[in-house]
């Protein structure tokens, strides 16, 4: 089987296509990136791979699409511009590559014959509903420009699933995180922030008073989920959306103090303003995902972050 991994040399793209790499059944692995907030140092270790291909591409352009997915016979789309501060700033470019770029990779898919799509939807799109756990049907309205760009994604793939028989399984991250994670940018996460931080010896600026909490989840749980959804064979599992996290919350200042453990350090942070359009809180039911996909998660926030600050 050949799999095209898009935004394959981004954080969780890279994870994902070097662990498709080891598996049998996988012919080739074909990453398409623009390399906007990826990097070729992200696939250094594996681009010798006599599996690996690498094709330097942008998901706008309609015609690359088409060639990144001839032959191909399944998809995980993970490209996508991130961020919801970025979205504020700049919503035209989130639109451009998040909704225009995903539409483009769905039609080339079904163009060309692509049997399944898996695609990297997001926690954001329960936007304010103030329920926990989130529950995968029951979502309230965005928060964010990013929000609504990926809750299109998952309209335009059930449509597409409907008119053109296309396999698409969306899975929603809740704040996923590890090893290549990017910390530099005005646009960067918070665990690799608090990791530089940390490592740097200067205290990093928290939004809000630290209560916000979120699902966090290591990124091996992330590339098993994609897995999982890749190969299932059990056809009620396809054409729907999962969560995908740990099913536990953690506080912004309960990571950071997790983090400080590992480095030995007393810090205490900087307490800024809350940012526009963030959620408070944040926790998922992952029963759906376990039920259907036979997912559970392998890595737990405390041993994710372990495996984060040893490799940082």
């Amino acid at each position: 089987m050949k799999i095209l991994v898009t935004g394959g040399a981004g954080f969780i793209g890279s994870h994902l296509a070097e662990k498709l790499l080891s598996l049998d059944q996988v012919t080739e692995v074909r990453v398409f990136d623009n390399l906007a907030t990826g990097s070729l140092e992200n696939i250094a270790g594996f681009k010798d791979h006599p599996k690996f291909r690498f094709i330097e591409g942008d998901i706008r352009d309609y015609e690359a699409c088409l060639a990144a997915c001839d032959g191909i016979d399944r998809i995980t789309h993970q490209a996508a511009l991130g961020s919801v501060p970025r979205s504020i700033n700049d919503p035209l470019t989130s639109n451009n590559v998040n909704i225009t770029g995903t539409l483009n990779m769905f039609t080339a898919a079904k163009e060309k014959g692509v049997q399944r799509v898996i695609y990297a939807a997001s926690s954001s799109t329960y936007g304010d509903h103030p329920g926990l756990p989130k529950v995968e049907d029951v979502i309230g309205k965005p928060l964010s420009p990013y929000a609504v760009t990926k809750y299109v994604n998952e309209l335009y793939a059930q449509v597409y699933a409907r008119l053109y028989k296309l396999e698409l399984i969306g899975l929603r991250y809740f704040n996923i995180f590890g090893p290549r994670q990017n910390p530099n940018g005005p646009y960067a996460a918070v665990i690799p922030l608090f990791v530089q931080a940390l490592k740097q010896k200067k205290p990093p600026t928290i939004n809000g008073d630290g209560s916000h909490s979120r699902d966090f989840t290591f990124v091996a749980n992330a590339v098993n989920a994609n897995i999982l959804a890749l190969f299932t064979e059990n056809a009620e599992a396809v054409n729907q959306v999962y969560n995908i996290a740990c099913g536990h919350q953690t506080s912004l200042l309960e990571l950071f103090n997790i983090l400080k453990q590992h480095a030995g350090s007393d810090m205490q942070p900087v307490l800024g303003p809350e940012r526009a359009g963030d959620v408070k809180h944040s926790l998922a039911n992952i029963d759906k995902a376990k039920t259907l996909l036979g997912y559970e998660p392998l890595v737990s926030v405390e041993e994710g972050l372990l495996k984060t600050w040893q490799a940082g």
